[in-house]
């Protein structure tokens, strides 16, 4: 695939005419899809997608295209070449792009993150025998993920890597589900049967009467998955330079007053995990690790290329959403959350959740799946779906009593247009106390 795609860069740096710039970002993938409904596959395939981005580029002006390859040089050399002669009659009508920015000298390399991926046979034998009996819905991803990057003024950058992601929901009855997910790069089949076994026990609860309770403050512990809901609101413009300098980054109190968060919250975008590349698809490199929170404080944005030559800022990222957050352990041990907790809410996961009040950082949502009232250090009864609004500020400041010193990695299951490569590893949280207003 390297070798393809460094063929193709060659071919059309040889058809650079005059003082344009050639700028070619690769994505790829080469993919097993499964899906299963009642324990029983439903769907089974592969994809095998090649994808290419041109950026023709002269002085200031630049147009841009993107072309799915068949993978094969003969066939896919002649309809690059038709694009690019079609970018080249467009940029001549394109006005200049003031913040137009790409590596005008950058290293080259090559990453290969290597995996331990089961065969698709082997997934299958696990995933349908650990849940016999279970009314399971879900789905299996797994296999390589390519990117490439190359450029006419010499620049060959190329990543590898290689994951599998299994996201799936088991049913009590009616909307009564336990969701839970096995992810990474090293496939353990006892760590799922471990998995499993928790959604058996999660669903045995759900079978008890439920528990109503009435809005009020309780006290709550965040699951990983429940937490990374609450991260996914805070880097809706919360970490890039761009939103933070225009006012509508939801942690702009941090950024211009100085708010903290509590002093156990260390928040970063590690990029050395592997799942994303080290460089942009305009061959900046990024740093190993981004530092966004540290003890709690504001430290620094992520920084994309348009961002750091409109803010003479130092590219620090592919974009300015985050790709790869990790969240430090606390000091919880999260096998004995429960007994900490005492007597609350053990919240698995949350959803549909919005800002409602986005400039003081204050987030709504409900609840969802395997949400538990907790009593005496024991779980007692399920809970109906109920309605949180509540701060950040709150939740993860001056009401934090403490992270886990276990953390879960959590891939992004989404599959619209490839195989998503974000990823988020986080511990639980629990709160002193959570608003309930419904």
């Amino acid at each position: 695939m390297q070798d393809y795609f460094f063929s193709l860069a060659d071919a059309l740096q040889a058809r650079v005419q005059g003082a344009e710039t050639l700028l070619l970002s690769f994505d790829g993938e080469d993919s097993d899809f499964i899906r299963f409904n009642h324990a029983r596959v439903r769907q089974a395939g592969g994809v095998a997608r090649r994808s290419l981005r041109l950026d023709l580029i002269e002085a200031d002006r630049h147009a841009a295209g993107r072309a799915q390859l068949a993978g094969s040089l003969e066939q896919d050399l002649p309809l690059l070449r038709h694009l690019l002669n079609e970018l080249r009659g467009q940029r001549a009508h394109l006005p200049a792009d003031p913040y137009l920015n790409f590596a005008a000298a950058g290293p080259s390399g090559e990453t290969r993150v290597e995996a331990e991926l089961p065969t698709r046979a082997h997934a299958l034998d696990a995933i349908v025998g650990f849940s016999q009996g279970l009314d399971l819905v879900g789905i299996w991803a797994a296999g390589s993920i390519y990117t490439g990057f190359a450029s006419s003024l010499g620049q060959r950058c190329w990543h590898a890597c290689g994951s599998f992601n299994f996201d799936w929901s088991c049913y009590h009855a009616g909307d009564k589900a336990v969701k839970a997910n096995y992810a990474g790069m090293h496939w353990d089949p006892a760590e799922l049967q471990t998995r499993m076994q928790g959604a058996r026990a999660d669903l045995e609860i759900m079978k008890r009467p439920p528990k109503t309770i009435e809005p009020g403050r309780y006290r709550a512990y965040l699951a990983p998955r429940a937490l990374s809901e609450i991260l996914e609101m805070m880097a809706w413009g919360g970490f890039g330079l761009k939103s933070q300098r225009t006012g509508q980054s939801p942690l702009i109190l941090m950024q211009s007053e100085g708010r903290r968060l509590a002093p156990a919250v260390n928040i970063s975008e590690h990029h050395g995990r592997g799942f994303v590349p080290p460089f942009t698809s305009e061959g900046f490199t990024m740093p190993e690790r981004v530092n966004l929170v540290a003890d709690g404080a504001y430290r620094d944005a992520l920084v994309g290329a348009r961002s750091a030559r409109e803010y003479d800022a130092p590219v620090n990222a592919r974009g300015e959403w985050p790709a790869s957050l990790d969240v430090a352990p606390g000091r919880l041990a999260a096998g004995g959350v429960i007994n900490t907790l005492d007597t609350g809410l053990y919240l698995n996961n949350l959803w549909y959740l919005n800002f409602s009040d986005r400039n003081q950082a204050r987030i709504t949502g409900m609840t969802r799946f395997a949400c538990f009232w907790v009593e005496g250090g024991k779980i007692r009864a399920p809970v109906g779906v109920m309605r949180f609004d509540d701060s950040i500020f709150r939740m993860l400041g001056e009401n934090l009593l403490g992270l886990t010193r276990e953390r879960e990695l959590l891939l992004d299951p989404g599959t619209y247009g490839g195989r998503s490569s974000q990823s988020v590893e986080l511990p639980g949280a629990l709160i002193e106390d959570l608003a309930f207003t419904l």
